[in-house]
């Protein structure tokens, strides 16, 4: 009877100290959770990091989302934020909620906590990626723009300025890959076409620049940038007729096009057939009179008229201009005048454009209008500091 005793009493101890074996198990997350709320941050994080390795804790949601939220509190803070290194921090953090979510699901307990703490990832990673920016370290930039962009895949902006980043560096395989990413993304933008038309051009290659400006023409068949670029394309290689057969087959078409008219205008301006330009001008301000590159190019057209009569006036010997000089410089004067409604039209759809201003500046003063072109030298000076 006293054996039976004794192995019962083992038996009873032995059972009673099967608690303090699971307590042991899980006392890592514990003490990294005390560590935490006591702002012992690098201690929780020795704890937690334990925690994540044993087989008895790391399948578990709390472990997961504790560690989560000890490394996104580590990095603002002044001090533990120095024991990591850079992007550490917010990549693990975003690494610990996406495994809460795995083992919870968005809708435990732990995982709809992890699903909220993410959306505040981007915030951050978003934000590290500007100052690097701006700090011009594109590298870190990058870096943090892809993770903003892994954190919410559906999200164009931190791609797109992942673009602008990897061109900061010239680093125009990485802009290129982040831009066809955004056309595969359905993003709805013609600067993307124009950036990589841009690429091509700075690589010099020829075969590249025609496939995007075919692909932008498809996405932007009316876009008078893509389709000046195409007419031009054209004529250097000596396909003029194709590209007025090109641009004649859109006009029959769309008739109505006030920038088709201001495209093949500025492709008779570089033919020199210069009653066919006006007239295209012409006839496309009056579809629309906010077409900015159609009141432009009638600027400069009655500006270069001016200028010519200006010239033969200057160039005349004494006897002869007595004779003839001051019907020409009224010819220029009157060329000067008509040139001012489609420069300040002009100016007034795009203020700051540079070679709006110099022209219309050098048109008030031969107009001896001199407070306004000091004004718009005024301006021009400013846009240049």
């Amino acid at each position: 009877m006293k054996k039976t005793f004794l192995t019962l009493t083992a038996a009873a101890a032995l059972a009673a100290g099967l608690p303090s074996l699971v307590s042991a198990q899980n006392s890592a997350v514990t003490n990294a959770i005390l560590n935490q709320r006591s702002g012992l941050l690098d201690k929780a994080r020795v704890d937690i990091d334990k925690a994540i390795v044993n087989e008895k804790t790391s399948g578990k949601a709390k472990t997961w989302y504790t560690r989560g939220e000890i490394y996104q509190g580590m990095i603002d803070n002044p001090i533990y934020g120095k024991q990591l290194q850079p992007g550490e921090g917010l990549q693990k953090a975003y690494e610990s909620y996406t495994k809460t979510i795995e083992l919870d699901s968005k809708t435990g307990e732990f995982g709809k906590q992890a699903d909220a703490k993410i959306e505040g990832l981007y915030g951050i990673a978003f934000n590290n990626a500007v100052n690097s920016y701006n700090s011009k370290d594109y590298d870190k930039a990058i870096a943090s723009y892809k993770l903003a962009s892994q954190i919410k895949p559906q999200d164009t902006t931190a791609v797109l300025y992942s673009a602008y980043a990897s061109e900061a560096k010239q680093d125009f395989a990485g802009a290129k890959a982040s831009y066809n990413q955004l056309l595969g993304m359905n993003y709805k933008s013609s600067t993307l076409f124009t950036r990589l038309l841009q690429i091509a051009k700075q690589q010099e290659d020829k075969q590249e620049a025609a496939k995007v400006l075919q692909q932008a023409l498809v996405a932007y068949p009316n876009n008078k940038a893509f389709m000046l670029e195409d007419l031009n394309v054209a004529m250097a290689n000596g396909r003029g007729d194709e590209a007025l057969i090109k641009i004649n087959k859109a006009l029959a078409a769309d008739p109505g096009n006030s920038n088709l008219y201001a495209v093949r205008g500025s492709m008779f301006d570089q033919q020199k057939k210069n009653d066919l330009a006006l007239a295209d001008y012409r006839k496309a301000v009056e579809l629309d009179p906010d077409n900015f590159d159609a009141q432009f190019n009638l600027g400069v057209y009655n500006y270069n008229r001016a200028a010519d009569a200006y010239t033969k006036a200057s160039k005349m010997d004494l006897k002869t201009y007595h004779v003839s000089g001051k019907k020409f410089e009224a010819e220029g004067k009157k060329y000067f005048d008509a040139s001012v409604p489609y420069f300040e039209k002009a100016l007034q759809l795009q203020p700051d454009d540079r070679n709006t201003l110099s022209s219309l500046q050098k048109v008030y003063f031969r107009l001896g209008r001199t407070a306004d072109s000091e004004r718009l030298s005024t301006k021009l000076k400013s846009l240049s500091k």
